[in-house]
């Protein structure tokens, strides 16, 4: 038609914005992970990837975190397997930085619990390098900001205010760590 301009194509849409696919902002991308957050819940049995922590009032709010940034990574915004689930809380501190690990990648035992002071500290036995991987994710991420929710949830547990199971659901690193530690009721160990 004469004197209207075209409609742009969604091949075009961002022309203004970027000048490469690479350089498109992430928060122009429309939000359809969020179509996902149900059956990450599910598939996640409803805890944080990162805090380990059943996602409730202590975390925030869940949301789709993108392991590989959506400012950085633009062709892996929409794929499954580049969702993880977090909390509101640590996916905001999480930002587009990608030095952390991913939680898919982290195996058993690497992460401790101290329980002094109920902060999360790499395995002693651990090389140098992954030793330092484990701590930038845990200061960068703050993940022991969360401390006094996991002595919460360990005294709760030892005072026999919560069984065991729950202890699983609500904070399963928790769990985890009391069962490696022999910190358990005898009917649990």
């Amino acid at each position: 038609m004469i004197g209207r301009r075209p409609r742009r194509s969604a091949g075009n849409r961002f022309a203004k914005i970027a000048t490469k696919r690479e350089d498109i902002p992430g928060d122009k991308f429309p939000p359809y992970w969020r179509e996902s957050l149900d059956d990450l819940m599910a598939a996640y049995h409803q805890v944080c990837a990162f805090t380990c922590f059943r996602i409730h009032e202590v975390t925030g709010w869940r949301t789709a975190d993108h392991f590989a940034p959506k400012s950085k990574h633009w062709d892996r915004v929409y794929e499954w397997d580049n969702y993880r689930l977090a909390c509101g809380l640590v996916n905001a501190r999480k930002k587009d930085f990608s030095k952390f690990l991913d939680p898919f990648a982290i195996e058993d035992g690497w992460f401790h619990l101290e329980l002094v002071a109920f902060q999360i500290i790499p395995n002693p036995t651990l090389d140098l390098t992954l030793r330092q991987q484990i701590d930038t994710t845990v200061t960068a991420l703050g993940l022991n900001d969360f401390r006094r929710a996991r002595e919460r949830d360990a005294e709760r547990y030892w005072q026999r205010d919560i069984s065991y199971r729950s202890l699983v659901t609500e904070s399963p690193f928790v769990a985890k760590e009391l069962r490696r530690q022999n910190r358990l009721h005898s009917q649990d160990a």
